[in-house]
């Protein structure tokens, strides 16, 4: 039987003292595009921060089954420096200089990787331009290339459609439907009936998780994982569902 990419084992994690996941277990499989989803406070960025390493569990533990330095994250809010005179092209570059290809790259495949990335999120025209003078939304698009400009194997991106602008929000998750033939995704999002379209299956993160081993889930399904979130179904037109109510 095939390895997970990634195994977490009963994991608790908290802030001094005070516990945001407590006995989480999950396997990630080769390939998965996992939706995770739940309330503001329940645990998912603190999940993501485990998973990265930026912080340690209180306890258990989480094996990785590949080398941790391929992993591509793109965090909430991330922004470099504007007041930093650096260009798109050399943020972008900046994701070349960690983990596994670090020194084992000559400058001219470094530049050609930097830009095929540019021109997969659409950022190719503005390379040259300060970051201090991008959109939102422009920038969201530097930082997903910089997150993926490496080849990573596990792709972790946390609210990747915040400032980003509408016409490119539909771009973002077909560009990461095809990212996903390719690499594993985790992505955390408030937003199910978009996401729903392209992610294979959903982790519930509410303090504990519940993964579920589709796209589709019900409102029976949320009460009984303790995911507190609207229901949202898609098709051709993504619409909330609404509970019965009186006028």
């Amino acid at each position: 039987m095939k390895k997970p990419l990634v195994s977490i084992n009963h994991l608790d994690a908290g802030y001094q003292g005070k516990v945001v996941l407590t006995d989480v277990s999950l396997e990630i499989q080769e390939l998965d595009f996992i939706g995770i989803i739940g309330p503001n406070g329940g645990g998912k960025t603190t999940l993501l921060k485990i998973l990265m390493g930026l912080m340690k569990p209180i306890s258990g533990r989480v094996d990785y089954h590949f080398e941790r330095t391929r992993i591509g994250y793109l965090p909430q809010g991330s922004q470099p420096d504007n007041q930093f005179p650096i260009s798109v092209q050399e943020v972008v570059a900046s994701g070349l200089d960690h983990g596994f290809r670090q020194g084992r790259q000559k400058a001219a495949g470094r530049l050609q990787q930097v830009s095929e990335t540019l021109a997969k999120v659409g950022m190719d025209a503005l390379r040259a331009r300060p970051v201090g003078e991008l959109s939102g939304g422009e920038l969201q698009r530097t930082m997903l290339a910089r997150a993926i400009v490496s080849a990573p194997r596990l792709l972790v991106l946390d609210e990747p459609d915040t400032y980003v602008d509408n016409r490119f929000e539909m771009e973002l998750y077909e560009l990461l439907r095809e990212l996903n033939k390719t690499m594993t995704i985790l992505l955390v999002s408030h937003d199910l009936g978009m996401i729903s379209q392209y992610i294979k299956t959903i982790a519930c993160v509410n303090r504990d998780l519940h993964y579920h081993s589709s796209n589709e889930i019900s409102e029976e399904q949320l009460k009984v994982y303790n995911c507190p979130i609207e229901i949202i179904t898609h098709g051709t037109v993504p619409h909330r569902v609404m509970k019965t109510h009186d006028r």
